[in-house]
Order: C-alpha cells, then sequence, then structure tokens
C-alpha cells in the first residue's frame, strides 16, 4: 500500500554515477576491520562488488568503471547495528524528554498508544529507518511494539521495504497478551505472507516481556517462536516490571539460547545473570535510556562480569538520540562512572579503567552481528561478506584531525555529521554526508500529518501536560554559610 520513499537517480559532486550496483573502491582509508584479531589497517584499500567485499588491502586493482572514494584521512569501518530501536515512536521525537518510564508506560501502554492508525506506524518507522542509514547504522532492530493489528505490521514492513537499509522486524503488541496474538492464524499468515524466504535485508523476531507471573502465560509465544524458528527479544531487568522471576521462568521452562537478546538487562541478580551466561543469550546495553529513565544503572559493567555477550541500542527517539555514537559515548561514560564511584566508596584511586574503547567499538558493529546471528554475513570487514561499510571523514570539520588513536576517534569525538559514506549491501545510500536516493521530503510530509492527527486527538490540554509532566518539589539542603558584602 504505502510505498515509496526512494529516488532512482544519484551521482556525487563531480558527476559519477552513485547507482545501485556498480563497483566501489575506498583508497587511502584507516580500516578498523573489526575482524577476529581487531586489524587496524593504514593507508588501506576495501573493494566492493556484487554486494561483497572482494578484497582489503593496498594498491589494490580496481575495475575499470568503479567509484573511487578518496578515503584519506577517514576511518572505514563495519556498519553500525541498533539491536533494539522503536521505530514506531519516531514521529513523537523529544516529546518526552522529561519522562520517567512510569510516564513513558502511561503515554504508550494505557493511554495513546492505541491511537497510532497504520500510517502512522509507517510514518515512525519510514523517518526512523533513515535516520539511521544517516548516522551510520546499518542495520536496525524494529522494536515494533506498537503493531495492534496486522495492518498495522503490513505498514512496518511497507516502510522497512521502502528504506534502503537491512533491518529485523520485532513484532510486539503492547495492547493484548503475546500468548494472544501470536497465536492467532493473521499472525502465522503474516509472517509467511511478509517474512519468510525475504533474506538477510529483513528479518524477523518475536519481541514481547516476561511478567514474572508464576502460570507462565509467556509459554505459548516462545512456542511460536520455536515453531517459526525465530529469536525472542524481551525487556529484562527493568526495575518494577520485568526482574529475575522472569529470567527464572525463562530459563527453567527451556527458552532461553542464542537467539534470545535481553534488553537493558539491569537490576537483575548474581544467579539471573548466571543463567543468562550459561544459555548463551546477549544483552542489548540502551545507555541513554537506562540512565535518563530509570530501568536501572547501564548494564554493561555487570555483564562483563559473567562475560555475556553485549550489543548497542538507542531505544527509542521519544527521548534520545537515535545514532551509536552517543550510545559508545554514554556507555564508556556510565561504565567508567560506575568503576570510579566504587573505588571511591573504598577510599581507592581508579588506575587503570576496566572497558575500553576498542570494546566498546566491537560492540556496536560485531556485537549485534553476533546477537542477530548474522557474524557470518556483517559487523566486520571481511573478504566475503556482506558490504555494509561506513567511512567517517570530514575535511571541513576540525574534529576529524588528527586521527591518533581510531577507537578512542569512533568513541570519543566522531558524530552522525562525520559520516561521509555509508554503503549496505554494496549498495551506496549516503555519499559526501548526502542521503543517496532517499525522499526526505516525503518523510518529513507523512510525519508531519501524524503529529498533527495524535495532537488533534489528544486534544491541546493533553497534548501540552504529556509533553511537560509535573515538576516534584525539590529538596535544597541548607546552607549554614552567607555571603557577606
Amino acid at each position: 500500500m504505502m510505498r515509496g520513499g526512494v529516488m532512482n537517480k544519484a551521482v556525487s559532486s563531480t558527476g559519477e554515477s552513485l547507482e545501485h550496483g556498480r563497483a566501489i573502491v575506498f583508497r587511502n582509508g584507516l580500516v578498523l576491520t573489526m575482524d577476529n584479531t581487531h586489524r587496524v589497517l593504514k593507508n588501506c584499500d576495501v573493494l566492493v562488488a556484487d554486494g561483497v567485499i572482494k578484497e582489503i588491502g593496498t594498491d589494490i586493482k580496481a575495475p575499470d568503471d568503479a567509484l573511487v572514494i578518496d578515503a584519506k584521512g577517514g576511518i572505514v569501518m563495519p556498519g553500525m547495528i541498533d539491536t533494539h530501536r522503536h521505530m514506531w515512536q519516531t514521529a513523537m521525537r523529544g516529546y518526552g524528554a522529561d519522562w520517567t518510564l512510569s510516564q513513558y508506560f502511561v503515554w504508550y501502554y494505557l493511554e495513546h498508544g492505541r491511537n497510532f492508525r497504520p500510517q502512522d506506524i509507517y510514518a515512525g518507522n519510514l523517518l526512523s529507518g533513515i535516520e539511521a542509514i544517516d548516522a551510520g547504522v546499518t542495520t536496525s532492530v524494529d522494536w515494533s511494539h506498537g503493531l495492534q493489528t496486522t495492518e498495522h505490521a503490513d505498514a512496518a514492513v511497507d516502510a522497512l521495504e521502502a528504506v534502503p537499509g537491512r533491518f529485523i522486524l520485532a513484532y510486539g503488541n503492547i495492547q493484548r497478551g503475546p500468548w494472544e496474538w501470536t497465536t492467532e492464524k493473521e499472525f502465522k499468515d503474516f509472517y509467511k505472507r511478509r517474512i519468510d524466504g525475504k533474506g538477510d535485508t529483513l528479518g524477523f523476531q518475536i519481541a514481547f516481556d516476561v511478567t514474572g507471573d508464576p502460570e507462565f502465560p509467556e509459554r505459548a509465544a516462545f512456542e511460536v517462536a520455536r515453531d517459526l524458528g525465530v529469536g525472542v527479544t524481551t525487556h529484562a531487568g527493568v526495575r518494577g516490571a520485568t526482574g529475575d522471576e522472569s529470567v527464572r521462568l525463562m530459563h527453567e521452562n527451556g527458552f532461553m539460547g542464542t537467539d534470545t537478546i535481553f534488553v537493558h538487562a539491569s537490576t537483575l541478580s548474581d544467579d539471573s545473570y548466571c543463567r543468562i551466561a550459561a544459555c548463551g543469550c546477549s544483552a542489548s546495553v540502551s545507555t541513554e535510556s537506562e540512565q535518563s529513565a530509570g530501568q536501572g544503572y547501564p548494564s554493561s559493567w555487570k555483564l562483563r562480569q559473567f562475560d555475556i555477550p553485549v550489543s548497542l541500542s538507542h531505544d527509542t527517539s521519544v527521548w534520545w538520540s537515535a545514532d551509536l555514537f552517543s550510545a559508545m559515548r554514554t556507555t564508556l561514560g556510565a561504565d567508567r562512572s560506575r568503576q570510579h564511584f566504587e573505588a571511591h566508596q573504598k577510599d581507592e584511586t581508579v588506575t587503570h579503567l576496566d572497558l575500553r574503547s576498542e570494546e566498546v567499538v566491537d560492540w556496536a558493529t560485531r556485537g549485534g552481528s553476533r546477537a542477530l546471528g548474522l557474524d557470518s554475513k556483517i559487523g566486520s570487514l571481511e573478504v566475503g561478506k556482506k558490504a555494509d561499510i561506513v567511512l567517517i571523514k570530514n575535511d571541513a570539520s576540525p574534529v576529524m584531525f588528527p586521527i591518533l588513536n581510531p577507537y578512542g576517534h569512533v568513541t570519543m569525538q566522531a558524530q552522525r555529521a562525520d559520516v561521509h559514506t555509508v554503503v549496505i549491501n554494496g549498495n551506496i545510500v549516503k555519499h559526501e554526508h548526502k542521503l543517496i536516493g532517499i525522499d526526505l521530503d516525503r518523510a518529513k510530509t507523512l510525519t508531519e500529518e501524524t503529529v498533527t492527527f495524535l495532537a488533534d486527538t489528544l486534544g491541546e490540554e493533553a497534548w501540552n501536560a504529556g509533553m511537560n509532566p509535573e515538576i516534584p518539589t525539590r529538596y535544597k539542603q541548607d546552607n549554614p554559610y552567607t555571603y557577606a558584602k
């Protein structure tokens, strides 16, 4: 139904054709392979043809008609992977900047989330997919828990297919129990009709939370996932919502494995972390979310203690930024802050940091591919892998010079505006800091229609109240000192 959003013709600033399918060679870049050895290659070329990486080395001989991209002064790295992104909420960007998690739950789960029409899901997904590409995020898990009907789900997929990225639809419905909607014929028919056989550009997960009810009603949804051969992604360790009982029930009933992703994974006991690690599950850390909304302290420090694989995510644009540069930076900050705080409690000083930038870049790339079962195809720059590549380069910015520590530069210095070129599946989707073949104006128009609809539906008073929650009384410390003139 609602297709479009991509335009066909595009050329570079020099008039070079950027059509899909053309061979590409990056020349003289600083290459972060993110392979098993984490090789860093200086003045290196990367050749792309037929959608895959053909060669990595120096002075590569490229086809005569290959597009040559000057990567000198830049960093060539794998495309970043976001394992938890509520794309359908993107039209509400920044609306809940001052929310707590409970205010988010009330607005979306109890009051207004059901007002979203299929076209609103489409608008959010379309805009979110475009902004992911713009930030060098080549693979996104669409944690789509606003799919009240299969018509909403069709709209979500229509939008994902209108954007030249790599996506995983994590199908969810917060308005009903997962034991209800997953077992319905319409849901299974949707999977066969829209997902099955689509390959690695459109994957599928089932997204729902386990409440800890001892009757374990979620069993039915896990059984559907097992029958379909798809993974489950679930919010876990969310203070006041999903905790140790959720993990215990999943584990003791045999529904945890390498295709299970625990989102947030804060506020859990050591026993739960042991269960997660023993089953080979992974965790998606959304540091901006956890440190602001209140799920619990960002869990990377704890996950490392139990050797639980980590990937990164941004959660939702209702609050936070939608780029993994911010996710990497805040994760480093939160993890290191915890290390310092614990040392200071013992009157000690940290002399060596536990978490390094290199490991966090791995979480933003290879960590995501491992969590999604796509590690043989994406997540690193290796010959034969799919060509999902990002060039970070900005000759007009003083921040992109000098590049001394490449991992530190990616995590602490670079930002969305420094994403020069993005290649997905061997095709250029952003070049010279501009999106290629993407109709952003259409996405803006559709988003504006959604915002207008939601504001009119709520009414001015409710709309403004939702965006401006009450400020609690602040406790002020008495000061025994006074200013003397």
